[in-house]
């Protein structure tokens, strides 16, 4: 009786934490930077990073293996159609490239990455 118990609470277990991974808003792809760009004022060498996108938190990070090089915050913006594939915007500034916005392949919303990290209100 208590082996039956014990695997129904183990059961319950696993159920409850692939529901609150299936839930998780979080968004990860592989982007290569072709050249040196800034992100949130931390330059990012160019080559490839995993870009990671907590819907919830609004933050985007860039992650290089297990290290994270760079973090923001960001806002969404509506798109007229979905992305066919992962687009980066970026905007050369000076002599400096930085990111501008990232959209994630079949979204049809643009995540736009904040000037500085700084969050932005709606009617700004």
């Amino acid at each position: 009786m208590k082996s039956i118990v014990n695997r129904v609470m183990v059961a319950l277990l696993l159920v409850t934490l692939a529901s609150v991974a299936a839930f998780a808003k979080v968004k990860r792809v592989q982007v290569s930077f072709l050249t040196d760009t800034k992100v949130n004022g931390t330059l990012v060498k160019h080559g490839t990073y995993d870009v990671v996108f907590d819907e919830e938190t609004g933050k985007l990070s860039i992650v290089k293996g297990s290290k994270i090089v760079a973090t923001t915050t960001t806002r969404l913006e509506q798109r007229e159609s979905k992305a066919r594939s992962t687009e980066t915007n970026t905007i050369v500034e000076g002599d400096e490239t930085r990111l501008v916005s990232i959209t994630f392949g079949g979204s049809d919303r643009r995540v736009i990455v904040n000037p500085g990290g700084v969050q932005m209100g709606a009617n700004q």
